[in-house]
């Protein structure tokens, strides 16, 4: 008789309980991710950005830019979607973006890597079975510049859920 794979399976929890999280620590979120000239265009299309310099190679080129510009806000959703394994997998409603600059412009071919610290770790006092964590987010190119940075606040659970 054949054994049930799934009687050996074991359940691995993911993300992070509000215990888990205390000012000052830092997480240096996995990879990275090369953003490629298919991205940003495809991107743009799809989010209807028809600005020329996220489109159109020789329009950025007559305004100072060495190549077409990757639009900002692929490189936003990116450094987020970066954070969200170490900072807020385990859910919990997304609160807000505060302080969002964008320090230098992005090109296709680019390699981003991201960072988070966690800033402020407080009890909800509206739903105290939950917390608030706030994380500073910055994203890197490959050469170490920062090109982003933002805060971000979660809603997080003070309890892991029984499966």
């Amino acid at each position: 008789m054949t054994e049930d794979v799934r009687a050996r399976a074991k359940l691995v929890l993911k993300g992070r309980i509000f215990d888990d999280f205390q000012v000052g620590q830092i997480f240096h979120h996995h990879w990275g991710r090369t953003i490629s000239e298919a991205d940003t265009l495809f991107f743009s299309t799809l989010i209807l950005a028809f600005n020329p310099l996220y489109l159109n190679r020789s329009f950025a080129i007559e305004h100072g830019h060495p190549d077409i510009v990757v639009n900002p806000q692929l490189v936003f959703n990116t450094i987020l979607g970066m954070s969200v394994e170490d900072c807020s997998e385990i859910g919990g409603p997304f609160l807000g973006v505060y302080d969002l600059t964008y320090d230098r412009p992005v090109y296709p071919g680019t390699t981003l890597v991201a960072r988070s610290e966690t800033v402020e770790v407080r009890t909800s006092e509206s739903n105290p079975a939950n917390g608030i964590v706030t994380w500073r987010t910055e994203g890197f190119d490959q050469d170490d510049n920062r090109v982003i940075g933002f805060r971000r606040s979660n809603l997080v659970r003070k309890k892991r859920m029984d499966i």
